[in-house]
């Protein structure tokens, strides 16, 4: 006789004291999308025959944002992106790479970020420096630079609705560039430490980021290529010419 998989059942301990359930995941998610469950309502959990808080439980971690953290050095304060901290989810819409992920898929990915304000003139990233952040600009506008025979070279500008650190997101490989804020500057940041809990905890925002992750560096490349070939076609326009 084949064996049935009989999915996970919840019971939740409501206001008034009393348990209500049993009910499977999707009619968990509806109850915390409508708030009738919140970070710290107790839950049942028939499978394990135990009681955890709703913000522990591995499904439901992406609609709880994180608490604060610590404040980071270096010209710019850095803490855990919450609904406290006055970032909306629609907001991160203006950034191309979440454009097609609805309002609770934000609401989840904002759980795993940290908000960072730069002031002009301050450093985000160095070269060379170990990367294991993925940056996105909210306000203001930055600069990736190099020296090159000891003075600064801009290799691009970065403004509001762009992002930078994909690669060290991926492979936490040393910096290629500075990173410079032209102006104060608001960034959101998503760690490869935190990238892997949203992997490992809430594949549902995972998959879809990667896959606008992928086609945005594809886009990259594809830009980098054509760059490189105008270049050598113009370098052997111009040695032709003398």
């Amino acid at each position: 006789m084949q064996a049935t998989n009989i999915a996970p059942s919840y019971r939740i301990w409501d206001p008034t004291k009393t348990a209500q359930g049993p009910v499977e995941l999707p009619t968990l998610v509806s109850w915390v999308k409508s708030k009738r469950i919140n970070a710290d309502t107790w839950v049942f959990l028939d499978h394990t025959n135990s009681w955890v808080k709703a913000s522990d439980i591995a499904e439901l971690k992406m609609f709880f944002p994180a608490k604060a953290g610590p404040a980071a050095t270096g010209g710019g304060a850095t803490s855990t992106v919450g609904q406290g901290m006055g970032i909306k989810p629609g907001s991160l819409r203006r950034i191309k790479i979440f454009a097609d992920m609805d309002d609770y898929q934000l609401e989840g990915f904002l759980g795993y970020m940290e908000v960072a304000k730069f002031n002009k003139f301050a450093h985000v990233v160095r070269k060379g420096d170990h990367g294991d952040a993925m940056y996105f600009v909210l306000e203001g506008e930055l600069r990736a630079a190099t020296m090159i025979d000891g003075k600064e070279s801009t290799l691009s500008t970065i403004g509001a609705g762009e992002f930078f650190g994909e690669i060290s997101l991926l492979d936490q490989g040393p910096r290629s560039a500075d990173v410079v804020a032209n102006q104060d500057s608001v960034l959101l940041k998503i760690s490869a430490r935190a990238f892997e809990k949203v992997v490992r905890e809430a594949p549902e925002l995972g998959t879809p980021f990667l896959f606008a992750l992928s086609r945005s560096v594809v886009s990259r490349v594809r830009a980098l290529t054509k760059r490189y070939e105008d270049s050598i076609h113009f370098s052997r326009l111009a040695g032709a010419i003398h």
